[in-house]
């Protein structure tokens, strides 16, 4: 046997074996990182391509935003508004979603704040870094969604008090966001099945929830295109490959 075949034959395997975990447990969450996002076209923050490589990542440290609202705001608008505002949901994204309508998949926990899960259905979603979706006035609190009316004025200003308006996402600096965080950990404490995708387990303090779970007994699901630092320690079915192409398979085994 060829070891492209031989390959080939252990992937399967391992999906079938993936399926099994999903189908017979009793909570199965999704975990996921920006991997699952690439192929919706939004990039990862960190890495050779990474935005941080081509953008300054000042623009969203709680400090520099205070100290100078219109070169972040000049930032954040480009990034997070102009160019993931045009991001759609892939097959993974569409995937997750139709596993939770299934009813074989009980919540989300995102680490991503691009909307996509919702976008492609997905209810129950755990956005452990905040939204852009929404804004939130620095000086009086009001917070309103993130119309293109509102994030084209540089910076944007509350209607209310005129005070400059901050995305609902977690800056450098700034604490995880409540529910969210407790939400997100109770998940780890309730699962028996984790479904990791695209994550690497370098951001702190997200990448702790896949080893709460684990230290639970849960059985971790990992997808990612390269081992990561939960493969070798927490993983127990590694499943390499792009996300909407691992997903695909996973459903067909599950549908």
């Amino acid at each position: 046997m060829s070891s492209r075949r031989r390959q080939n034959v252990t992937v399967k395997t391992d999906i079938i074996k993936a399926a099994d975990f999903i189908r017979n447990s009793k909570h199965t969450t999704v975990f996921t990182g920006a991997g699952i996002s690439v192929e919706s076209g939004i990039p990862p923050f960190r890495g050779e391509n990474g935005l941080w490589n081509r953008y300054d990542s000042s623009c969203v440290e709680l400090g520099y935003f205070r100290q100078r609202p219109d070169e972040a705001w000049k930032i954040i608008k480009e990034i997070f508004y102009d160019f993931f505002g045009k991001a759609k949901p892939n097959a993974a994204h569409i995937a997750v979603a139709r596993l939770e309508a299934m009813g074989l998949v009980k919540g989300v926990v995102t680490q991503n704040i691009d909307n996509l899960h919702q976008e492609a259905g997905s209810k129950t979603v755990y956005e452990f870094h905040g939204t852009a979706q929404t804004l939130s006035c620095t000086r009086c609190g009001l917070n309103i969604p993130a119309s293109k009316k509102i994030v084209d004025h540089i910076p944007p200003r509350c209607t209310k008090c005129s005070g400059v308006l901050k995305p609902d996402f977690t800056f450098f600096g700034e604490g995880i966001p409540e529910p969210a965080r407790t939400l997100s950990f109770r998940e780890a404490d309730l699962a028996d099945v984790f479904l990791v995708i695209g994550t690497t387990g370098q951001v702190m303090p997200a990448c702790h929830i896949p080893h709460v779970a684990k230290n639970n007994f849960c059985k971790i699901i990992e997808v990612n295109l390269e081992p990561s630092s939960y493969t070798t320690m927490i993983t127990d079915i590694f499943l390499q490959g792009k996300a909407t192409e691992i997903m695909n398979q996973l459903m067909e085994e599950l549908t």
